[in-house]
């Protein structure tokens, strides 16, 4: 295995982990919630009276900051080697996961974790896990 060292942004990725860290620190701290996608965007399918509005307002800042960031930088050119049925398949496999799972990478990678919650322990070192192993067979054994 090689760096690309060219495309190696240890400062950028420190900086937006610290940014992500702090938001999260902060959404804890001033409103007793967790910054978990899965839990906000749940909630909004399955609404509670007086319980709508922030979760709409933090969807909405989730969709809109790289919109904002595009006014000022150009944003990055995704790369996907994959087609339109694994992209969905993906996707439906990561609901499932994160329905039985009990919340998704935000939840239990960021907030849980950071709460030493031995829940979110077991959670991130199993879809942790299950990414190793998915990207091994993919790569290694599949040659894909």
């Amino acid at each position: 295995m090689t760096i690309a060292w060219n495309e190696f942004t240890p400062w950028s990725a420190l900086a937006g982990g610290a940014l992500i860290g702090l938001a999260a620190a902060m959404f804890v701290l001033l409103n007793g919630r967790i910054a978990g996608i899965s839990g906000v965007l749940g909630g909004l399918l399955k609404p509670v009276k007086g319980d709508i509005g922030w979760r709409v307002a933090f969807m909405v800042g989730l969709v809109g900051a790289p919109l904002v960031y595009a006014l000022v930088a150009a944003l990055p050119v995704p790369r996907i080697d994959a087609g339109f049925g694994a992209l969905v398949l993906a996707g439906l496999l990561v609901g499932v996961g994160t329905r039985y799972g009990a919340g998704c990478t935000s939840g239990h990678g960021v907030c849980g974790l950071s709460r030493l919650s031995p829940r979110s322990l077991v959670a991130t070192a199993a879809f942790m896990g299950a990414g190793f192993a998915t990207v091994f067979v993919m790569r290694h054994i599949l040659g894909i």
